[in-house]
């Protein structure tokens, strides 16, 4: 009798895997990943910018700041100017008015609730050429100045000026003077910056100066 003949597939050994996520990256991937991070280090060093380009940029700042801040700084400028009239005799009265009136309209104006050009600089952005040096800081001593500095510094010249006794007087005057010094603190803070900006940059030319802050 012969033996019946089998039909049953050849063996074939189970192949042990590991885990999928233990599968390592395709190479493709991982030279593409390569590349792109390449790219990144190039496409930074392509823009990083020149000191002509920094100086440009610079300026354009710098006539921002001038911009914003003219207005307010213009008002000061004329407050005290009143109320050296004042100080200096003529007709006190008439004088005291005016003083008054300026000193008043000017401090409002310092408000970045009433005056645009200041309200944008609150939310103004130095430009990323820029960042090296401090430019930010800038402008917030420049909004701080503005108000509540130069607002304070007004009406404590509208304060004077429509002042009746020698002891309010003597009042108002140092307030006045007090606000002025905290005025002229935030000034010198804010130049020092700038001139370092300048000198760094090599900024030259009418538009590489200072805004005009009086006090």
């Amino acid at each position: 009798m012969e033996t019946p003949t089998r039909t049953d597939p050849p063996y074939v050994p189970i192949r042990k895997t590991g885990w999928a996520g233990q599968q390592k990256a395709p190479r493709w991937l991982l030279l593409a990943g390569a590349v792109i991070v390449v790219g990144i280090v190039l496409v930074a060093l392509v823009h990083k910018p020149s000191k002509t380009e920094q100086a440009s940029d610079l300026k354009g700042f710098l006539t921002d700041m001038r911009t914003a801040t003219e207005s307010c700084a213009a008002g000061v400028g004329e407050s005290l100017t009143a109320l050296h009239q004042i100080n200096s005799g003529g007709s006190v009265s008439q004088n005291s008015a005016d003083t008054i009136g300026i000193a008043r309209y000017g401090a409002q104006n310092c408000s970045p609730a009433n005056n645009m050009q200041l309200d944008d600089l609150t939310g103004y952005e130095v430009t990323e050429s820029l960042a090296a040096y401090h430019l930010t800081a800038v402008v917030n001593d420049l909004v701080d100045w503005c108000f509540p500095y130069a607002q304070r510094v007004q009406n404590d010249v509208a304060n004077l000026a429509g002042a009746h006794t020698a002891a309010s007087r003597a009042s108002y005057a140092a307030t006045l003077r007090r606000d002025t010094a905290d005025l002229n603190r935030e000034r010198a803070r804010i130049d020092t910056i700038l001139r370092s900006a300048i000198t760094a940059t090599g900024a030259t030319g009418a538009q590489a100066r200072l805004p005009n802050l009086p006090g």
